[in-house]
């Protein structure tokens, strides 16, 4: 543990994502903090730190979660896990006291707890005792974290609720309620999915729409169980509780088309004692939006084709092709670096394509002479570079140089180049002079 824990930490540098990284999604709780607070308790909440250049800067902070010594906080961390790095993580806890950032004097450090993501990933789930400033241990404080690979998620879920005739908790006003939803888990663990805002007096709250993941709301699985509780704000932390209810995403989807999206919410204390109780309340469905993420994959299998096309730039500026120096030398005995990487992308791209051709586009091609050359550039004796380079397919490996004959290679009328199939038979003027596809040594100029 670092013998200090700054607090000013700056803002997390943008970073472009590798592609062969993985989106892990961090939940946290605590339990047994440290209470600070003279007349209430602590008012926890943790900053998330990632060690980068040896510095440690802050990713985010969860929200504040108000007199409570055991929180679980609603605020998901949304991290890119590489397997080949090391990267270290630091987790902060605060009892807060003011709205703003913690970069607050007045906020209290309950103590801090450092280790890869790379062990939470292993672990699943990792709990850790907090440590104070030296290594000293902060009571019996433990933050638990859970992490949870969100690479294979597949949509995005809105939710808006609302509610009706709640009941009243409050004697000299009406309840502050606010709702939870939770995910049971294969182990019949629940595990926090949201928590909305609190509305104020009112026994018909409409809730702030969110949006989860559906791998965060469900496990992409569509009807495994999911459970709603419905409760009183209190601002000492003794929430009074008002009723659940229990459901499904399937049945949320099928409830909402049909315009039944509405839930009993029922105490069940209450049902047990009072003989007439029927509920606490409804819990209304108001929109439900689902945005699928579709991956490569399934553009692939749904009849998604990629056409491949080349591009060359056939600059004066690369010399000559004669000279084993440039770019364009034509090697009698394999293939120079445009042809080598033309067959290497095109032999990924072809499985794609059900033409399985690579044609050149006709304005992008450049026919080796640049504005403004000397005059002796502009029509060489040997063009190799204007040759047009003829596949069949990139699985016969059979490629070669073929001369256009359609124009002075001076002229500014330059006919585009086209590929032809593996069928097409030459004339005998313009067959390779090699049966194995081996490039011609030169092309020469006609007038």
């Amino acid at each position: 543990m670092s013998a200090c824990w700054e607090r000013g930490a700056a803002a997390a540098p943008g970073v472009v994502p590798a592609p062969c990284a993985s989106k892990v999604e961090l939940r946290l709780s605590c339990r047994h903090l440290l209470d600070r607070d003279p007349l209430t308790k602590s008012d926890p909440s943790v900053v998330l730190l990632l060690q980068s250049q040896g510095q440690w800067v802050q990713v985010d902070r969860t929200e504040v979660v108000r007199s409570c010594l055991h929180p679980v906080f609603s605020k998901v961390f949304t991290l890119d896990y590489y397997f080949e790095e090391a990267q270290k993580l630091r987790f902060e806890v605060y009892d807060s006291h003011g709205p703003g950032s913690l970069g607050f004097q007045d906020d209290d450090f309950l103590g801090g707890m450092e280790c890869t993501l790379g062990q939470i990933v292993a672990q699943k789930k990792m709990t850790r005792p907090l440590l104070l400033k030296f290594g000293r241990n902060a009571g019996k404080s433990t933050i638990t974290v859970i992490a949870e690979d969100i690479s294979t998620n597949n949509g995005y879920v809105e939710l808006s609720f609302r509610a009706w005739k709640l009941d009243d908790k409050d004697v000299f006003s009406k309840s502050d309620p606010f709702l939870e939803l939770y995910r049971i888990n294969d182990d019949h663990s629940e595990q926090l999915v949201y928590r909305t805002e609190v509305v104020k007096n009112n026994l018909n709250p409409v809730w702030e729409p969110f949006k989860v993941s559906l791998n965060s709301l469900c496990s992409c699985e569509e009807t495994r169980p999911l459970k709603c509780l419905v409760w009183d704000h209190d601002s000492r932390g003794k929430h009074d509780f008002i009723g659940e209810f229990t459901t499904t995403f399937a049945e949320m989807q099928r409830a909402f088309s049909e315009d039944q999206a509405q839930w009993e919410c029922v105490n069940a204390k209450y049902k047990q004692k009072k003989r007439h109780y029927k509920n606490s309340g409804v819990v209304i469905l108001a929109d439900l939006k689902f945005s699928r993420v579709y991956s490569f994959l399934d553009y692939i299998m749904g009849g998604c084709q990629i056409h491949f096309t080349v591009a060359i730039d056939f600059t004066a500026s690369n010399g000559d092709p004669q000279n084993s120096c440039s770019l364009h030398y034509i090697n009698p005995f394999q293939p120079n670096e445009y042809l080598q990487a033309l067959v290497a992308v095109g032999e990924v791209c072809q499985d794609y394509d059900r033409a399985a051709s690579l044609p050149v586009t006709r304005d992008s091609l450049l026919w080796g002479l640049e504005p403004g050359s000397p005059p002796s550039l502009r029509c060489p004796t040997t063009l190799p570079s204007i040759s047009t380079l003829r596949t069949t397919s990139v699985k016969e490996s059979r490629v070669w140089w073929r001369p256009t004959r359609t124009a002075c290679p001076g002229s500014s009328s330059m006919a585009p180049p086209t590929w032809l199939p593996s069928s097409t038979r030459w004339p005998t003027w313009q067959r390779p002079k090699s049966a194995l596809g081996r490039p011609l040594n030169t092309t020469s100029c006609w007038s």
